[in-house]
């Protein structure tokens, strides 16, 4: 009976401790972004971006991730639990055409627990 009552107050004791700690651990989805700062006007380069996350499974994975220049979407991939990214670090590349000066940004979220915010990268073209 004393067993019981200990388990009895000791499980959820030790819940409200675990628990918070589990968020603390938790991680939002970060981006890399690999690409010239300065190229030639019409140059078309090559953004590779490294994203990283702390899982990758059913329940917890990268939702989607995307590429923007000059604020306008030029990619995005997005993810779902049958359709996870290959590994919780991974990369991805795209070929783009650059005919302006800009900021590349690239973002990525995770189902739960969000985004760290855009990486950013500016590319000077020189005419």
């Amino acid at each position: 009976m004393v067993q019981q009552k200990i388990i009895y107050y000791f499980i959820p004791i030790l819940l409200m401790i675990l628990l918070p700690a589990h968020a603390a651990f938790a991680d939002k989805a970060s981006v890399s972004i690999e690409a010239p700062t300065a190229v030639a006007k019409g140059s078309e380069i090559t953004i590779r971006l490294t994203i990283i996350h702390s899982a990758n499974s059913y329940f917890h994975y990268v939702e989607w991730v995307r590429v923007m220049m000059n604020e306008r979407e030029i990619t995005r991939w997005d993810y779902s639990r049958s359709n996870r990214p290959e590994d919780a670090t991974f990369t991805k590349e795209i070929k783009y055409t650059v005919n302006e000066s800009g900021e590349i940004k690239a973002e990525a979220s995770c189902n739960i627990h969000g985004s760290k915010g855009p990486a950013s990268q500016k590319v000077l073209v020189k005419e």
